[in-house]
C-alpha cells in the first residue's frame, strides 16, 4: 500500500454564511482520501456506525479509496455540528463521539509498510500506536488540533518526535511552542523530530518550512467559499498524494506538493462536504496549478 490515511469519519451539520447542510459526509480520513485519490489510490482506517450511508460507501470505492481498513460498529457515526459565523473559524454547537469513542486503529496486513502514512487528526495516544504497529513507512505525516495541545502535549510531543511532516495551523504552532513568531515556531517544532513543518494560515496561503528552506504558497482565488469544513485535510491529503507519487522527497517535491494540496482544498471548500472535490477532474486540478504557478512568478 502506498498511502494510509488515520482518521476520523463523521457525519456533520454544518451552517455556513452561504447556507446550511444536515448530515453532510465528513471526517478528517474522508476528506484527505477524497483529496489523495486524485493521484494514488488511499487506503483509510477509521470507523463508522450502523447509521453511515452505503452510497457513501459505494462513492468512496468509485474514488478508488481501499476500504479494508474502515471497521463498522453497532450505533451511531461521530457526529458533529457547527456554525461559521465567518469564513476562518467554527463554533462547534455539539459533539457527539459515539462508536469514534472508543477507536481503536486496526491495521490490515496489507496496509503494513506503506509508502506514506498519514495520522489524521485523532487523539495522539492513538497516532503512536498505529506507528508501533504500522512497520516501517518512508513517510509519517501527522496532524493536530489544539485540544490535544491543551489536554495531551506530552503525549503529542512524543508522537512529533517520530515524524517527518508536521500539519500544524498558525494558531496551533503558536500556542505548542509558546512563540509569537511562526518561524521561530516553526524552529521549535524541528527540534522535535519532524524534517519539515507546515504551517496553515488559512485564506494566507500556507508556509512550508526547514533548515535549508521557507516557501509560501497563497490560496487559489476562489470567488464563493460555501463550506470550509476540510479544508486543511484536503490540503494535507492533496500535499501527500503529490508526495506519495513523488520518487523522492527534496524541496522540489515540497513546493509542488504545497501547490497540490492547496488546489485541492480550493475545489474542496466550492460546495458542503467534498461534493464539488470528488467530481473534479484531474485536468480542472492541473488548470488551477497552472494559475497559481503563474500568479507566483516575479
Amino acid at each position: 500500500m502506498k498511502l494510509v490515511i488515520i482518521g476520523s469519519i463523521a457525519i456533520d451539520d454544518v451552517q455556513t454564511p452561504a447556507g446550511k447542510r444536515h448530515d453532510s459526509m465528513g471526517g478528517s480520513a474522508i476528506y484527505a482520501s477524497i483529496a489523495a485519490s486524485k493521484l494514488v489510490k488511499p487506503a483509510i482506517v477509521g470507523v463508522i456506525g450502523a447509521d453511515y450511508p452505503q452510497k457513501t460507501i459505494d462513492l468512496l470505492i468509485k474514488n478508488r479509496i481501499d476500504l479494508q481498513g474502515l471497521e463498522k460498529k453497532e450505533g451511531n457515526t461521530f457526529r458533529w455540528k457547527g456554525i461559521y459565523t465567518n469564513l476562518n473559524k467554527a463554533d462547534t454547537l455539539d459533539t457527539q463521539l459515539n462508536v469514534f469513542a472508543d477507536f481503536n486503529p486496526k491495521i490490515p496486513k496489507e496496509y503494513i509498510n506503506p509508502k506514506t502514512l498519514f495520522l489524521g487528526n485523532i487523539h495522539p495516544q492513538l497516532q503512536l500506536d498505529v506507528i508501533k504497529k504500522i512497520g516501517k513507512p518512508k513517510i509519517v505525516a501527522l496532524d493536530t488540533m489544539n485540544f490535544w495541545i491543551t489536554s495531551s502535549i506530552n503525549i503529542l510531543i512524543k508522537a512529533i518526535k517520530k515524524v517527518d511532516i508536521l500539519f500544524i495551523n498558525e494558531d496551533e504552532i503558536k500556542l505548542l511552542t509558546g512563540k509569537e513568531n511562526v518561524y521561530e515556531a516553526g524552529d521549535n517544532v524541528l527540534k522535535m523530530g519532524p524534517e519539515y513543518v507546515i504551517i496553515k494560515r488559512g485564506e494566507y496561503g500556507a508556509i512550508a518550512y526547514n533548515k535549508k528552506m521557507t516557501f509560501f504558497v497563497p490560496v487559489y482565488p476562489v470567488k464563493k467559499v460555501i463550506d470550509p469544513t476540510g479544508a486543511g485535510d484536503s490540503f494535507a491529503g492533496g500535499f501527500l498524494g503529490y508526495i506519495t507519487k513523488a520518487k523522492r522527497l527534496n524541496a522540489k517535491t515540497i513546493k509542488n506538493a504545497m501547490i497540490y494540496g492547496t488546489i485541492t482544498a480550493s475545489f474542496n471548500i466550492e460546495s458542503f462536504s467534498f461534493d464539488r472535490l470528488q467530481n473534479t477532474s484531474i485536468e480542472c486540478v492541473d488548470n488551477r496549478i497552472k494559475l497559481l504557478k503563474e500568479s507566483m512568478k516575479v
